[in-house]
């Protein structure tokens, strides 16, 4: 496959306008920079991995693991949208970011996020322990220079291996409370590295025009449609098996194995509506009730597990 690299040099008016800031930077343009939607899934998968892991955790540093966890991750967010501003100023949804917007210049964004990364890496090394502050290091890494330099823009798995950044907290917070990875963390790790291409793929089916502007090699425009249709029915009836691990491993009880099989079918109804309307007004609906559906999806099975464990109902299957 050829490099779809966009030129820089080719940057909109707005990324010109971007190198010298007409203002002061406010707080909230330096809020926007971390992401703060991605971060708040970030910080509450991360917790569910801090509370249901084995063993025990002062609040102080349960505390100070989630807050590098959520720094970290925002990190990853200013990073990613100082070495992105050239294409985010071309695409619609994200034209209003602070560096496009002019409201940030790139160099700022940089040492901003960079010093934001190491520091929520040092401090989770020296405060809690330094396997979770590797795991960190590692997720912040791999966003950046894996998946932002590397694969997005090459590849269209860019979205399936990258995946594997928005997967990693979990396993930061149960790292954060026994200092290692176990088997246990690692199926937390895979139920969201299997929801990824679904999630993303759903999104990327309806806004094809902007990935196609800036030559950005997504699964739509490479493949087309309908192969992104089909892998997303394909991915979802892999995902659905793998969120019932949890059970297997005396994680989940009752109430995870029934809330699983309640939303897994949610969304493979969804999943599944977006494999037979093809074109039209209703497949672009399809597309859209699928992504916003496995926000909550994910929101909801971890959400199960983190009332189990909150209950002592967790092994109440008696799988493990």
């Amino acid at each position: 496959m050829s490099d779809t690299s966009v030129d820089i040099g080719n940057n909109s008016a707005a990324i010109s306008r971007a190198d010298v800031p007409a203002t002061e930077p406010s707080v909230s343009d330096y809020f926007a920079l971390l992401k703060p939607r991605v971060m708040s899934l970030v910080i509450f998968t991360a917790g569910v991995g801090l509370i249901v892991a084995p063993g025990d955790i002062h609040p102080v540093l349960a505390f100070t693991a989630l807050l590098c966890i959520a720094v970290g991750a925002g990190a990853s967010g200013a990073l990613n949208m100082w070495y992105d501003a050239d294409i985010d100023a071309e695409m619609q949804r994200t034209a209003k970011r602070p560096i496009p917007m002019g409201k940030i210049a790139p160099g700022e964004a940089l040492g901003f996020g960079a010093t934001l990364a190491i520091g929520s890496v040092v401090v989770l090394g020296l405060t809690v322990n330094w396997p979770a502050a590797a795991l960190l290091a590692l997720t912040i890494g791999f966003y950046l220079f894996v998946y932002t330099m590397w694969l997005k823009r090459r590849t269209p798995l860019n979205i399936v291996i990258g995946g594997a950044a928005g997967a990693f907290p979990p396993m930061i917070g149960w790292a954060a409370v026994t200092g290692s990875v176990e088997l246990s963390s690692i199926v937390l790790f895979l139920i969201i590295f299997m929801w990824t291409p679904p999630h993303f793929w759903a999104l990327s089916l309806y806004r094809a025009n902007d990935y196609e502007r800036v030559n950005v090699p997504m699964l739509p425009v490479v493949a087309g449609p309908d192969e992104t249709r089909r892998q997303i029915w394909i991915y979802s009836l892999l995902l659905i098996p793998v969120t019932f691990l949890p059970c297997a491993l005396g994680m989940g009880g009752a109430i995870y194995f029934g809330m699983s099989g309640l939303l897994g079918m949610s969304f493979l109804y969804l999943a599944w509506r977006v494999y037979r309307h093809r074109s039209g007004p209703v497949a672009t609906q399809a597309a859209r009730k699928l992504f916003r559906f496995s926000i909550f999806y994910l929101f909801a099975l971890f959400a199960t597990l983190l009332v189990e464990h909150g209950l002592g109902l967790h092994v109440g299957l008696g799988w493990a």
